[in-house]
């Protein structure tokens, strides 16, 4: 790691600076997927599958039977993990319903909000190098919770056509059952458009390389929503010396290994406790099976040294990280400090693992300083919010005249005359009432 020592606040930003994410050789090659997917459809799917990922399909959707192999094929201590990291996600995710309230504005004039769950979404989970079982629970849970009606999950076989075990008995588990062979752009394309075998969704979640991440910014042009733009993932560590240095190295090491173009930071206000942890990263990188994947990350990150606590949180709320740890003998303050993050992991014995897996919070969080306007993944990502009003004669009598002088000054006539109206016949109603 690339060691930067007090450096003034105005090489901050060339400091902190992520990688350009430059996709236009991308874009061509997925405008081609999709044309191809609007186009033949299922068939597309199978030819770009056979062509792109070197499988021969003969059904894009999963089968009973590969349910059951996939069922068997998963250890009991695994199954025993996942469960106890579904309940541990249904439980925070639940904790986010909100009930509708009702507020009467001016008397006789009663507003209120309502979650709605949306209809149709689609979940992408890589299935690569590291298979992300762990996203199916991120993204299946709070989108069953939350109610939606048609739950599609696209995620790439492997060179035998099949899924990994995990990622199918984990959908299972939580009552996913239209799974599809397909990834890449191609997945995206399908789950945007429909296909005879993929249905059409209303909004894409989930993670992925280069040309899913294109591919999804794509779809907004169709009318589908998506969770939020996506970038490499990354983590910023704080430290001082109540830290444990081979946990923060651990953690640092935990982001490094997603993949080559990982963004890790260490920031600290004390150098002294730097040589122990470069060493434990040293140490723990010989032993890790990702070991090439984690020193390519390493080899861009960076370990910046600031003269207190106070520039800390600024470079914190300018860096506005995916993943924030808070290793500090006073993290709860800190972290109270943070107004742009994912997600926060607050003391010693908090690794961002936790987060990842199985603590109850969301994985899917924004990345590239998105986290100063996009929240993480939560239960409010798969519904939506309609306001409804009710107005009684009282309401109408109350608020008539407010409105008629508003619409009347922006010259909007109609909408004065649809107030004035009612206050006639409510005046009318009225005087009718008392006089006979």
């Amino acid at each position: 790691m690339n060691k930067v020592l007090y450096p003034g606040k105005q090489e901050w930003a060339q400091l902190l600076k992520r990688p350009e994410l430059d996709y236009a050789g991308i874009e061509k090659t997925v405008e081609s997927i999709f044309e191809q997917v609007q186009q033949s459809g299922d068939s597309a799917l199978v030819n770009l599958t056979r062509s792109i990922d070197g499988v021969e399909l003969n059904s894009l959707k999963v089968s009973l039977e590969e349910f059951e192999e996939a069922r068997q094929n998963i250890d009991n201590q695994l199954k025993k993990a996942i469960t106890q990291a579904k309940s541990n996600i249904e439980k925070f995710h639940n904790y986010q319903k909100n009930q509708p309230k009702v507020v009467e504005t001016t008397p006789g004039v009663k507003c209120w909000q309502k979650s709605v769950a949306i209809e149709s979404v689609g979940l992408y989970i890589p299935g690569g190098s590291a298979p992300l079982f762990s996203t199916v629970l991120m993204l299946g849970v709070p989108a069953v919770i939350a109610g939606c009606k048609e739950i599609v999950l696209c995620t790439p076989p492997n060179k035998e056509g099949k899924v990994h075990p995990a990622i199918l008995y984990t959908a299972q588990y939580i009552g996913i059952q239209n799974i599809f062979k397909v990834g890449g752009a191609q997945a995206i394309a399908a789950m945007a458009f429909g296909t005879e075998s993929i249905p059409k969704v209303y909004k894409i979640f989930g993670p992925g390389n280069p040309y899913v991440t294109v591919a999804k910014q794509k779809v907004l042009q169709y009318g589908v929503a998506i969770d939020m733009p996506a970038g490499p993932s990354e983590v910023l560590v704080v430290a001082d010396d109540s830290a444990i240095p081979s946990f923060v190295a651990s953690d640092l090491l935990a982001q490094a290994e997603h993949g080559p173009d990982s963004q890790v930071l260490l920031v600290t206000s004390n150098e002294n406790i730097i040589p122990a942890i470069e060493a434990e990263l040293q140490k723990q990188l010989e032993a890790l099976p990702r070991k090439e994947i984690a020193s390519k990350a390493l080899e861009h990150s960076k370990i910046i040294v600031l003269k207190n606590e106070n520039e800390i949180v600024e470079l914190i709320n300018e860096y506005a990280p995916e993943h924030l740890i808070i290793a500090t003998h006073n993290a709860m303050e800190l972290a109270d400090r943070v107004v742009n993050a994912g997600s926060v992991f607050i003391g010693n014995l908090t690794p961002e693992s936790a987060g990842d897996y199985a603590s109850g919070t969301n994985h899917t969080l924004p990345t590239h300083g998105f986290a100063k306007i996009y929240s993480g993944v939560n239960l409010d990502s798969f519904v939506k919010k309609i306001t409804f009003q009710h107005i009684t004669d009282y309401g109408i009598f109350n608020l008539g005249s407010t409105i008629e002088q508003m619409a009347e000054e922006e010259q909007l006539y109609a909408h004065k005359n649809s107030v004035s109206l009612r206050l006639k016949y409510v005046v009318n109603k009225y005087c009718h009432d008392k006089l006979g």
